[in-house]
């Protein structure tokens, strides 16, 4: 079992839809997950504010369950007054963390009121001062949109001089590619720490698609390999978490500041990869 020293550990979920998910979720999932000692759970915010009520739902049953909850929170159709609703809502329910995102585009709208993230801090740092503690994201292999390498990096640079406090990237298996984006930092000055997303792999078709929406590489042998375990669900679980372990492990070596996972509502492999890492065993 491979020593933890300080790195600690945070796990993403996304908004059931409706309240029987949602107690499923919060009374199972999230209690079996609990048991690795994680900083807080998080959850997601779809397009536009299209899971507002969910997310918040969700973050509030979380944290009455005696979890740390953060939600996400990204740019929409809403105007300021019903943000700082929302971040007032939040602040009188000891919510201390927000994820700040620009978040995907829903279609049929046209304009926005915070065309990005960084915009978006700006409006909760007016507002709420530094009372939240912002995290951002980062892309180790480029943002999907970004024109350019170089631009990517000046937008990740001007969401922290806005007010972010730490960073979760997109996930990754390259480890190549988080390394190259810290040394981008270091020479831009950006020094806030940048928490590698960790993706369990237990279907391949579905992470195909998420792969290539999101823009993350998948290597080619690991590719091939998967492709022929499609139909063989066990032995995909088994190359996954043994690849993710070892990713992780590799993470390790690099001094990384922890780890969150993208469950997908899910406890199985995530528990797999954390406790092969050591979080079960900490106190």
């Amino acid at each position: 079992m491979t020593k933890l020293g300080s790195p600690e550990l945070s796990i993403e979920f996304f908004p059931p839809r409706d309240e029987e998910g949602r107690d499923r979720l919060v009374e199972n999932v999230a209690v079996k997950l609990a048991a690795l000692g994680p900083e807080f759970f998080s959850v997601t915010y779809g397009a536009g504010g299209s899971t507002r009520d969910g997310t918040r739902q969700t973050v509030l049953a979380l944290q009455s369950s005696g979890q740390e909850a953060v939600p996400h929170l990204s740019m929409g159709a809403d105007d300021q007054t019903a943000v700082h609703s929302l971040l007032d809502d939040y602040r009188s329910n000891n919510i201390r963390r927000i994820v700040a995102l620009r978040g995907d585009q829903p279609s049929g709208i046209g304009s926005y009121k915070f065309n990005n993230a960084q915009a978006l801090i700006e409006v909760i740092r007016q507002h709420s001062g530094d009372y939240f503690d912002l995290i951002v994201a980062a892309y180790p292999e480029i943002h999907p949109d970004a024109k350019s390498a170089s631009s990517d990096m000046d937008f990740f640079q001007a969401k922290v001089a806005a007010g972010a406090s730490r960073a979760v990237t997109q996930y990754f298996y390259n480890v190549d590619a988080y390394e190259d984006f810290l040394n981008r930092c270091m020479q831009k000055g950006v020094s806030i720490p940048i928490v590698p997303g960790i993706m369990p792999i237990t279907d391949f078709q579905s992470l195909t698609r998420f792969s290539d929406k999101a823009g993350a590489e998948i290597p080619r042998w690991l590719r091939h390999r998967l492709a022929e375990l499609a139909d063989d669900p066990e032995g995909t679980r088994a190359l996954g978490v043994e690849f993710v372990t070892g990713l992780c492990e590799r993470l390790l070596q690099l001094g990384v500041p922890g780890f969150h996972f993208y469950s997908l509502n899910r406890w199985g492999a995530t528990t797999q990869i954390c406790s092969a890492l050591g979080f079960a065993a900490r106190d």
